[in-house]
């Protein structure tokens, strides 16, 4: 075993370099005939760091690693990238363009990421392609089932012969910005729309309201002798969180934390008379509600910050009542939090929060 050790230190040592073994040559690439470029929208983006820090051009919007090749007396269109094939929109391996924020193009979101262009070429119009699919060279056996759409884009006319095949941007608008490929004495402007809608998916806490009285809410359908027993009093906006499997108080909610009495933004209450909590004159109006959670009470606070998501930076100067509610037991295990209201007689109306297996009551009196 020895001897095999020995044998094998040996020739390594004679494969040293000094002993005349041949080792591979240390090359470096040659500058390429079709160099890569980038190509930034802002075009400022590129030296950020040079502007100021508030500078909105100072942020990228969107940016575009592309090899470029040149004409070099060749007809492109027709001829060296014929009609009815596609093209990487570019030279060598596939071109990247990155947006920063999501950005709409043909009617299409495209979300904040990295992609690739493809465009399948035809005299009057390209159908540009944006795909998922990243490092592969040209288009032989790529993935098109990565591809995100396809929009059809017009073709036009330089002003001027173009050697090499170019990438830019136009602004339009603070909103649009054209991007433009040129080559040869072809152009074509990609429309590309940086206000990309914001729609909510489904929320796992949906939003729900609760009033009091119930029925206020149907004014429409309430006859003319049943309007004033049934005008609006009072009405609590919440997001209703559920159990999921969870147990909720004293682990999801810890005893002794503040909770938004709900989930997402903050659970509001509007009266719609003044109204007295807790021995607290309150003036009608929408006011914010938590709660901290203890084990056999919660302290609920009104208060009057309202535009807020959750806790997260509450100024106890905004307070306007706090009450310690004793907790009891809900007829029923609740997945998900519920409020009602329990009518106590003399425009005394308890506001009720229910889930998982306990609920806390506000006392609320009308004045």
């Amino acid at each position: 075993m020895k001897s095999n050790l020995f044998i094998l230190s040996l020739f390594m040592f004679l494969a040293l370099p000094q002993f005349g073994i041949a080792q591979e040559e240390l090359k470096f690439p040659e500058l390429d005939k079709s160099p890569m470029d980038a190509a930034h929208y802002p075009t400022e983006s590129a030296y950020g760091n040079y502007l100021d820090e508030d500078d909105p051009k100072r942020s990228p919007i969107i940016k575009v690693l592309y090899s470029r090749p040149y004409k070099k007396g060749r007809k492109v269109f027709g001829e060296l990238q014929k009609f009815g094939e596609e093209w990487r929109l570019g030279a060598n391996e596939c071109n990247e363009i990155t947006f920063y924020r999501d950005v709409v193009i043909g009617g299409n979101v495209v979300p904040r990421g990295t992609y690739s262009m493809f465009a399948d070429l035809y005299a009057d119009h390209w159908d540009i392609k944006f795909s998922k699919q990243l490092f592969i060279a040209g288009t032989k056996d790529r993935d098109k089932s990565q591809d995100l759409f396809t929009t059809k884009v017009m073709t036009g006319k330089t002003a001027s012969e173009v050697e090499q095949f170019t990438i830019g941007f136009q602004k339009i608008d603070d909103g649009m910005v054209h991007m433009i490929y040129q080559w040869d004495n072809t152009e074509v402007k990609l429309p590309v729309n940086l206000n990309a809608p914001s729609l909510a998916g489904e929320d796992k806490s949906p939003m729900d309201l609760a009033y009091y009285p119930a029925r206020s809410k149907y004014q429409n359908f309430l006859k003319p002798e049943e309007k004033e027993a049934n005008q609006p009093m009072m009405r609590v906006a919440y997001s209703r969180p559920q159990m999921n499997g969870r147990t909720v108080f004293g682990e999801l909610l810890k005893y002794g934390e503040m909770w938004r009495l709900g989930a997402n933004q903050t659970t509001l209450i509007t009266f719609y008379e003044n109204v007295n909590i807790g021995g607290t004159d309150i003036r009608r109006g929408t006011y914010g509600l938590f709660a901290k959670v203890n084990e056999g009470n919660w302290e609920i606070i009104v208060h009057k910050n309202t535009r807020s998501w959750g806790t997260f930076g509450h100024d106890e100067e905004d307070n306007v009542v706090t009450i310690t509610a004793p907790t009891a037991k809900t007829p029923t295990t609740l997945e998900a939090l519920s409020i009602t209201f329990e009518d106590k007689g003399n425009k005394a109306i308890d506001v009720i929060f229910g889930w998982e297996n306990t609920m806390a009551r506000l006392p609320v009196t009308f004045k």
